[in-house]
Order: C-alpha cells, then structure tokens, then sequence
C-alpha cells in the first residue's frame, strides 16, 4: 500500500482497530446527558395522556359558541391536575386552565381573551374558528408504545426531556469508552512554571481530553512522557493494565530524529503515514498487547483536527452512533489551500444578507499547525477540497459544526 493517504482511505484503516460495543447498562435520566442509547425505548403513556386545554379559558360545546357574541353560564371550574368532570347543560360552561382535562361534556376551548367575565356568567365575544379548537388531544404527540428514541440515539436535553414525558427513568445505554490521552516531548512543561528556553505549556492533552468527555468518552490524561523509548514503552504498558479501549498520543509522529513514538510504536508493529491533509500529515497507529494507539501529530492545531477528523469517528464506531455531519457553506473572505492536501480550517460561521451561511478563518495564520488560539475563536471546521489552492469569497466549501 502506497505511504501517501487520502483521509477516507486513513480512516478506514483506524476503524478496524476498533469495533461497536454491544454492552448495555441503566443509568437515569439525570446522569444520562450525552450518553448514547443502547435500545430502543417506548412511551409508558400517550403524550398528551387526555385530552386538554391548551389555554386559558373556558370550556364549551361549540354549538353554543357558534353564533356568538352569546353569554353562558359557568358552573365549574377545573385547574391545571384537577380530577374533576364536571357536568354542565346546553348554555353552561367551565372555567378551564392550560393544562387541564378537558370535561367530558365539552369540544371546544374559548381563550379568556375572547371573553367578559360577568357574576356568574361570561360573555363570549368570538366565535371558535372550528370544533376542538385550542385542544390538545391524548396521544397527539405520540402514542403509549410508541418508540420515543432508537438505538445510537445521543441523550441530548431534548431527548431527555422527551424521555422523561414518556414516563422513563432510567435508560439503556452504551458504556462510555476509556480512553487515555498522553503527550510526548521533553519540551513540555505542566505546572505552569516560567519556560526555560525550548520549553512550551502542555495543551494538547488538556484539549483532547475535553474533547473525549464531550463526545462521550471517559478520558483519562496522563502527565507527558518525555523523549526515552523505555518511558514510552512503560507508559503504554501501564495503559494496557487500566483497561482502557483506546490510547490516544501526541507528538513523535513523524520522522525526525527525536521522534520517539514513531520509533515505539514502529518497533511493535506500528504503521505511519502521510495522508493528503493540511494541519496533520504525519498519522499512525498500532496495537500495544492488545491496546489500540492512535498516534497524532503533536503541534496543537494538527492535534485537535486530526482528533476531530480520525479519533472521533473511532468513538462514533464504537458506540454505533452517527457521525458529525458535513454541509455546505460559502467563503466569507479568501485565502490560499496547498495543492494536493485537504486543508482543515477552523472558522467562524454566521449568515450574510441573503441568508447564505458564510465560513470565514478564526485566525489570520488560517490553518497553521501551530496556531492555538485559532480553535478556541471558532465554532466550525471547513475543509477545502484537495484539487482547490485557492479560496475565494462565495466559492463552496463543506464545513462541520464544532
């Protein structure tokens, strides 16, 4: 197989390193944020579970309302959790809240503000547009038994909240996939300390990390290793007795002569490749007894894109979910794109006069692999295709949210 990549043909090589988890566990709605469902899971009740109000009013028949203005009388009065049915006779009518059953007698809500409130009686001063106006039916929304959310399903708010309408309390889901995250390199200093010369404040793994609980793994960070084979080699056989399903390097990628994780992981039956992207050329892996390790370049901006681009779908694999999705979006400004490469760019994302969602580069250095800062100002990722070396403003280009 040729050295040089494409991405697709890269990530396909990194998939067979892991695959789907087909364990289950229960947890409960309130610690399920994020997590990814397992099964299916079905309404214990229709949603609405009765008929109801949806407004402020007063419940009618509308044959009584039709011609209004007309005045009924009131006789009851349900609030919202009320188990009452009160009866009422042609002319009469309920006072009703948002929310409440809907008697047994009535069709028809009128809203408060339709109406003049008399001793006694109100005045509906507009007529219904239609029978069964401003009610909510049962199981308009979905039926008892009804699948609210499926397999690979992410437990977003939403979707709790869906959950708990249904009358669920806890749910199936996948287990959360340990992954360890350590960076490699003498230069690397973390508590914070004045740099001595050829020194540089750690981030690599602070920002995989994050980016591994966001997306639903249980990260475990390790303090870097520095540049001796065996601190390496112990470092990772340490990983392999936690029981983690998948390390994540950075740094010692590509083919220098202090490259050590190359030299590692090589030495264990590793593979290292160039592939055809702009940050993050130099990628490998290997299996560690058993361990898969995916080795990443270690300038920050390459790290983090090439963390979104081949380590999360390894996570979206393993928890049988789908991947983030790419969609089109046009240049705000115009840059340049090396020839031959698939540049990954972070950038802001907004809409212009016509609508149009616009891309334009977080940062002036663009996709410089160096460049920190350029992530943390950008809510999207562009990618240009690898036969454009030039961007310019209005020209099509596929982004993903961040």
């Amino acid at each position: 197989m040729r050295d040089l990549l494409t991405v697709e043909e890269y990530l396909a090589e990194l998939l067979l390193l892991v695959r789907p988890d087909d364990r289950c566990e229960s947890v409960p709605l309130a610690a399920a944020t994020g997590r990814v469902l397992a099964a299916e899971v079905a309404s214990t009740a229709s949603i609405p579970a009765f008929d109801n109000s949806a407004m402020d009013g007063y419940a009618v028949r509308f044959a009584d309302v039709v011609d209004a203005p007309v005045t009924l009388s009131v006789v009851g009065d349900v609030p919202a959790g009320s188990p009452l049915d009160p009866a009422a006779g042609p002319g009469e009518c309920v006072r009703i809240m948002t929310g409440a059953p809907l008697p047994t007698f009535a069709d028809t809500v009128v809203p408060v503000e339709h109406t003049e409130v008399q001793p006694g009686a109100v005045v509906v001063r507009v007529a219904p547009a239609r029978i069964g106006q401003h009610v909510r039916r049962a199981g308009e929304d979905i039926a008892s038994g009804a699948v609210v959310a499926g397999p690979g399903a992410v437990l977003t708010p939403a979707r709790l909240g869906a959950l708990a309408a249904a009358g669920i309390v806890a749910v199936p889901v996948r287990p959360r996939p340990v992954v360890a995250v350590c960076a490699t390199g003498d230069e690397l200093v973390t508590d914070g300390s004045t740099l001595r010369r050829g020194q540089i404040h750690e981030s690599n793994s602070v920002a995989l990390a994050a980016a591994l609980e966001r997306d639903g793994a249980d990260a475990r960070r390790s303090l870097p290793v520095g540049d001796a084979p065996d601190a390496l080699a112990a470092r990772l056989d340490d990983l392999v007795t936690q029981g983690c399903d998948l390390a994540v390097l950075t740094g010692g990628a590509s083919v220098g002569a202090y490259d050590v994780v190359r030299d590692v992981l090589t030495g264990a039956g590793g593979t290292f490749r160039h592939v055809r992207v702009q940050p993050g050329k130099p990628q490998g892996w290997a299996v560690w007894q058993g361990l898969p390790v995916v080795s990443l370049p270690g300038n920050p901006l390459s790290a983090s894109l090439s963390y979104e681009v081949f380590v999360r779908p390894l996570l979206d694999h393993i928890l049988g979910r789908p991947g983030v999705a790419w969609f089109g979006a046009v240049a705000g400004s115009a840059w340049t794109s090396p020839a031959g490469r698939r540049q990954l760019l972070p950038v802001r994302l907004g809409t212009d006069g016509d609508g149009r969602l616009v891309a334009v580069p977080s940062h002036v250095r663009g996709s410089a692999s160096h460049v920190v800062t350029s992530l943390a100002d950008a809510d999207g990722i562009a990618a240009v295709a690898e036969d454009v070396d030039a961007v310019a403003p209005g020209d099509l280009i596929q982004v993903r949210w961040l």
